[in-house]
């Protein structure tokens, strides 16, 4: 496979690889390095994409494998665990800052879920793959993808009512 070739089949789904990874390893930083490791082994495996039905499919299970193997290893406690990301500068609308607020707290919530439930809430809402993809992904069935997800949804809701009563939670 030409450089070229690989290029057009890799980079539409480039990055859903890199956002996975962020969610998995909340720093920005090791999220790039996670998604540059993933494309130089999929670079590496390309003569047999033929074999896979998804290669973005592949990939994803790739990503999040990498990502959960990272975590495990002895360099996790180095990884950065403040979310950088939403250092808005500009205007300061009351609405802009509330619904910065709101993705930041969904976010929050996002990370303290389960790990199989904050996966598939990501590949669901944010990456908006099908429920029999998640479940090749996740080595799930998708009435357990189904329940997950689910489960997932009602402990944001849960939390975000519970935040906007009460106020900081």
């Amino acid at each position: 496979m030409q450089q070229s070739e690989f290029l057009n089949v890799v980079m539409p789904f480039k990055d859903k690889l890199f956002r996975l990874a962020k969610r998995l390893l909340v720093s920005t930083e090791e999220a790039e390095d996670a998604t540059q490791e993933i494309l130089i082994k999929l670079w590496n495996k390309n003569t047999s994409f033929e074999k896979y039905k998804s290669v973005e499919a592949f990939a994803m299970t790739m990503t999040k494998n990498f990502c959960l193997d990272r975590l495990k290893s002895k360099q996790a406690g180095n990884l950065k665990l403040v979310h950088s990301n939403y250092q808005e500068k500009g205007s300061l609308l009351q609405k802009q800052i509330e619904a910065k607020d709101s993705v930041s707290w969904v976010e929050k919530i996002m990370d303290e879920l389960p790990e199989q439930q904050k996966m598939v809430l990501q590949l669901r809402d944010v990456e908006e793959y099908d429920y029999d993809e998640i479940g090749e992904m996740l080595d799930m069935q998708p009435t357990a993808v189904r329940v997950a997800l689910s489960r997932a949804r009602k402990t944001v809701r849960e939390k975000l009512v519970q935040k906007h009563n009460y106020g900081i939670g």
